[in-house]
Formats: C-alpha cells, structure tokens, sequence
C-alpha cells in the first residue's frame, strides 16, 4: 500500500500502487492515464506541463493517503 508520494516518483508508479488515486491527476486536466509517454512521467513534470503546483498536488494526494 502506498503511503507517500514525492514529486521524482513517475505517474505509473503511483497507479500501479494506488488506483484511487486517479482522481487527483484527472481534475488537474491529466486524462491520458493509459498512455505509455504519461505513465513515464514523473508527477513533477506532469505538472509543469498542466500548469499544475506539484507541491500542492503532493500534499493534496499525500494527505488522501495518510486518510486511508
């Protein structure tokens, strides 16, 4: 079970681990979960190309998983 991320881990990483976390990437625009070349991507970079503050994501997914 994972129990933290950090922005260096890849998006296939944490779904491999963790599919509840899906929602994070889809509300910040991130729907193409499935492809090879977003699956690669660390969450850092995912969110520099959507505009998204990777601190608050990591902090936002971070605390759904200390929830659990």
């Amino acid at each position: 079970m994972l129990k933290e991320v950090t922005k260096d881990m890849t998006i296939g990483d944490i779904l491999d681990a963790d599919r509840e976390t899906v929602p994070f990437f889809l509300e910040m625009g991130m729907h193409c979960l499935g492809c090879p070349a977003s699956r690669g991507e660390t969450l850092e970079q995912a969110c520099e190309v959507h505009g998204v503050n990777a601190d608050e994501l990591v902090a936002k997914i971070n605390a759904f998983l200390q929830s659990k």
